[in-house]
């Protein structure tokens, strides 16, 4: 790792799927000082409390930069490793199934943020005792917990499935 990379550690958690829902994220710059973020939402997705935490954690960082992003969300890294993204894209949006993307409105603010930085993606077990990644989920936990929550709603036109 450069010394110019920053490392982002995030998690999401919701109480009922959807439910009142929370994200917490980590964010190491690249001198090593270290900031934590949080918020909550009043009726959401665990899905879409795992693209926020990376989102909000990205934009703490600079554009042109390096970040590392460790999460135990499969469905945030397997749409990069994968190619889910690309392959969505090329649809129009659409899955393999012909179907309108799930939460194609943070998808796409997600894309615009890694479209400027150099972003790597890395899958950690949840719930394994990896201690940015056991934070992160007590901040996603506290924030659903306590509030303030905020309302989760796409743009118009934008569908969004829960």
């Amino acid at each position: 790792m450069s010394a110019d990379t920053y490392r982002l550690y995030t998690d999401g958690a919701c109480s009922g799927n959807p439910g009142r829902g929370g994200w917490g994220a980590i964010l190491v710059d690249p001198s090593g000082k270290r900031s934590e973020f949080s918020s909550a939402y009043a009726h959401t997705t665990n899905n879409r409390m795992e693209l926020l935490a990376v989102i909000e954690g990205l934009v703490h960082t600079s554009a042109n930069s390096h970040v590392v992003v460790t999460t135990d969300s499969q469905y945030v890294v397997n749409a990069f490793v994968k190619g889910w993204l690309t392959a969505w894209q090329r649809k129009g949006w659409r899955t393999a199934q012909k179907k309108p993307v799930a939460n194609r409105d943070l998808w796409e603010r997600l894309v615009a943020l890694c479209d400027s930085r150099q972003v790597s993606f890395t899958w950690i077990e949840g719930h394994a005792g990896h201690p940015e990644n056991e934070r992160c989920d007590t901040l996603a936990v506290e924030a659903y917990s306590r509030g303030p929550w905020k309302e989760d709603k796409p743009p118009s036109g934008i569908e969004q499935l829960f």
